[in-house]
């Protein structure tokens, strides 16, 4: 089996079963290093702390598969498929649209398993997940049993691994471009080759909800709207009217359709930049009860936080000035790079700015089928508050 040897010392984080070595604590490695295969991570002193999939070309070297020395084969990824599929199968029954496997909190490191309906979408982001691309498919023709896997290994952090992206039917036959999902009682069309993420946001489920639940008789902005997940639930819950803003004109066509997809009142789409559209509506005086800011990554790494802090505080800045007293906003951050005691004093700095007394009456995060693994707090990538402006 290939070596990895850490540096003198560098062993604690891989005792309290953090899955990832970085490569500023490798002293040595042996052995054939080509991207994807698996090494055995040796500490200093050679004793012995997991079995990993090497990438001698990312900052994260390995990223380990298991604690306990054993072949990593096909029945390996077969037997975590069937956990992580039966974990949501008792946390999640009877819904048709799921995350099934998490990456790293389900064991599976950059593998990502999304099910919508008969097709499953799988999106691999590590150099161990591309080398073992066929097992992996084949395991979840075997426990999923789907008519169709489409592969959308496209994700910007691939650059970052030297990987090259992968798109295209594994299983099946092509995905039908749009299919219907449904969702609490809603429906959306998802285009799985060429929309965002797999195709949907299936990490926003419960919280698209709870926005539903609290927008009857109220003014709503939804900021990145994309499809219109948030547009769509919460003018199914009553809202006296909803403003959705997107850059993508496509987006918004799409969001279009799915309000009239669910018979529901015709909404105002406004297409451009989100920070310049907000600076327009303070200065046209308008105001609302209920603002969603849902983001793409502003930061994908740490390197990265200082940056997105500033553009996190003046959306939410700007959304503060444009709630009514009583107003609720719902603000989200999906950046890795951001932690979430960072983003609520981000958005406590924007509230004391903005001039506002307001207070965080829920935190969000993504659903059960987004389980964090309590040694990977990086697991949660999604965090959000809902604040509440005083009256």
């Amino acid at each position: 089996m290939n070596k990895l040897v850490l540096k003198p010392g560098r062993e604690k984080s891989l005792k309290r079963r953090h899955p990832w070595v970085f490569s500023g604590a490798v002293a040595t490695l042996t052995g054939n290093l080509a991207p994807g295969e698996t090494v055995e991570i040796h500490s200093g002193g050679g004793e012995f702390l997991g079995v990993a999939a090497c990438n001698p070309n990312s900052n994260i070297v390995a990223r380990v598969w298991d604690w306990h020395k054993r072949e990593i084969d096909a029945a390996f990824f077969r037997a975590r498929i069937e956990r992580a599929v039966a974990l949501r199968a008792h946390l999640l029954p009877s819904i048709d649209s799921v995350r099934l496997v998490h990456a790293e909190s389900d064991g599976l490191p950059g593998v990502v398993i999304d099910r919508y309906g008969d097709t499953v979408v799988m999106q691999l982001s590590s150099a161990g997940a591309m080398r073992w691309r066929d097992a992996i498919a084949d395991a979840v023709v075997q426990v999923v049993k789907p008519k169709t896997i489409y592969e959308r290994s496209d994700a910007d952090v691939l650059a970052l691994e030297g990987l090259t992206p992968s798109v295209g039917v594994l299983h099946g036959a092509l995905p039908p471009s749009p299919m219907l999902v449904k969702e609490s009682g809603v429906a959306f069309e998802v285009d799985v080759p060429q929309g965002h993420k797999t195709g949907f946001y299936l990490d926003q489920r419960s919280n698209r909800a709870r926005v539903r639940a609290l927008s009857a008789e109220r003014e709503v902005l939804d900021c990145f709207a994309y499809s219109g997940g948030f547009t769509v639930n919460a003018l199914a819950g009553g809202a006296a009217g909803v403003t959705a803003i997107d850059s993508s004109g496509p987006a918004l066509e799409l969001l279009k359709r799915n309000v009239a997809l669910n018979q529901l009142p015709a909404c105002d789409a406004i297409e451009g930049d989100v920070f310049q559209l907000l600076r327009k509506l303070r200065d046209q005086a308008r105001s609302f009860d209920l603002i969603v800011l849902d983001p793409p990554k502003f930061a994908p790494t740490a390197a990265h936080a200082e940056k997105a802090s500033r553009a996190y505080k003046d959306i939410n800045l700007l959304a503060f000035k444009l709630l009514r007293p009583g107003g609720l906003l719902f603000t989200f951050s999906c950046s890795g790079g951001v932690s979430r005691d960072l983003f609520q004093k981000i958005v406590a700095g924007a509230a004391l700015d903005a001039g506002v007394d307001a207070h965080i009456v829920e935190h969000l995060s993504a659903g059960a089928d987004h389980p964090v693994a309590l040694s990977f707090p990086e697991g949660e990538y999604l965090k959000g508050v809902a604040c509440r402006v005083a009256g």
